[in-house]
């Protein structure tokens, strides 16, 4: 009889400890993914001092991956919003932090020379891991090719990560990211050198592919700012923020492609 007891008030114990009774037989059809973008950073650091910052309190992201070798750590849950991604705007959605997934690679970014910044390359085989790391999250969260983008995407006035050596071709290559075809930027580029459009359609065009930008029809700095950004990602020999033909033929084909 006692041991019969101690059973039942073990049983008793063990629901108020699980909390309340929840039905899940019943599943809605009506939700999708809290991770809607997946954003790539790099660390301006050596792995040690990488892991260092990452854990800390005042950073942090769900990834970081070493150069050599090319090992991934999880850092954060990837339901859990980690500090990544600051003061930020995509397509109309600011913070992203609470609707991302951040990735740093570690890479020492660049440093000042007398003829301007050098840049650091990344290392294939740590290309190779990102490209796997970034295919099994978009599987798993039902992401696109629209969803991967860099720091200098959603912050262009202050962040510049993960930098003109990012080979985003390589993403491209395996499907991971939108790419405008060469010939059509080619008959593009061709048409626009002998009639530029004027401002205000390059920041339309610009606001189209999800920067935040200025919509005044002026070349201001903020603006300057954003096509370096986009220039850095798909034109990565020249981004003076200039807007010339050959930017606006990357622009309109790539929207046009969307």
């Amino acid at each position: 009889m006692k041991a019969v007891v101690l059973v039942a008030v073990a049983a008793l114990l063990a629901g108020c400890a699980g909390g309340p009774r929840i039905d899940s037989s019943h599943t809605s059809l009506g939700q999708d993914s809290r991770a809607q973008f997946i954003v790539l950073h790099y660390t301006s650091a050596d792995l040690a001092r990488s892991l260092e910052l990452l854990e800390q309190d005042q950073v942090s992201s769900h990834y970081l991956i070493g150069e050599s070798p090319p090992t991934i750590y999880r850092l954060v849950d990837e339901d859990r919003r980690a500090w990544h991604a600051g003061e930020s705007e995509w397509r109309g959605r600011t913070w992203l932090n609470s609707s991302s997934i951040g990735i740093e690679l570690v890479n020492p970014g660049y440093v000042e020379g007398p003829q301007g910044r050098l840049w650091y390359p990344y290392s294939e085989q740590q290309i190779d891991a990102l490209i796997e790391l970034l295919k099994d999250i978009m599987a798993r969260h039902g992401l696109g090719p629209e969803a991967i983008v860099g720091h200098s995407d959603i912050a262009p006035q202050r962040k510049v990560d993960p930098g003109p050596l990012f080979p985003w071709k390589r993403l491209a290559d395996a499907g991971l990211v939108p790419w405008p075809d060469a010939a059509e930027v080619a008959r593009q580029q061709a048409l626009f050198a002998i009639e530029l459009p004027d401002v205000a359609w390059f920041q339309e065009q610009l606001r189209m592919q999800g920067y935040k930008v200025p919509l005044h029809g002026h070349l201001d700095l903020e603006t300057r700012n954003v096509i370096a950004a986009f220039q850095m990602k798909y034109r990565p020999t020249r981004f003076d923020g200039e807007p010339d033909a050959q930017t606006a033929a990357l622009l309109q084909t790539l929207n046009q492609a969307r």
